[in-house]
């Protein structure tokens, strides 16, 4: 069984929720050689998150920003508030999302179903780039 694990850094990118699929997939020319395995995603970040979804109509990533901005508001009176109006908000969004996804490999490819995508999640509205660890596994 083969492992390898790579960090990337995305660019920074604006509040909402962005297809980074590519992005994933590209750090990991490995993944070709492998028939089974496994791919895990990792944030390196308290403000931001990931989740896999829908990956075809951009007006799904519009409603889950709208959706979530709704559930934790910037104007519910937090106590850390020292990093700026979003910055709580964007900890409980990450907190319900989490920090990680786990998406199999099959055949060289990440079995994702055919409308599904990797999202990065980011909750503020100007978070900076952004580390993932991706750690493969397979044969």
């Amino acid at each position: 069984m083969a492992w390898t694990q790579r960090t990337i850094t995305l660019p920074a990118m604006p509040r909402g929720f962005h297809l980074i699929t590519r992005h994933v997939v590209d750090a990991l020319p490995q993944m070709a050689s492998l028939q089974v395995g496994l791919l895990h995603v990792f944030i390196q970040h308290t403000s931001a998150s990931l989740t896999v979804n829908e990956n075809a109509d951009p007006d799904v990533r519009v409603d889950l920003e709208m959706a979530f901005s709704k559930i934790a508001p910037e104007s519910f009176p937090y106590v850390h508030t020292t990093e700026g109006p979003d910055d709580m908000p964007a900890h409980i969004k990450a907190a319900m999302l989490g920090s990680s996804v786990s998406i199999p490999v099959s055949g060289g490819r990440l079995a994702l179903g055919t409308w599904q995508g990797i999202y990065l999640c980011e909750h503020r509205d100007r978070g900076g780039s952004r580390r993932l660890v991706l750690t493969l596994q397979g044969e």
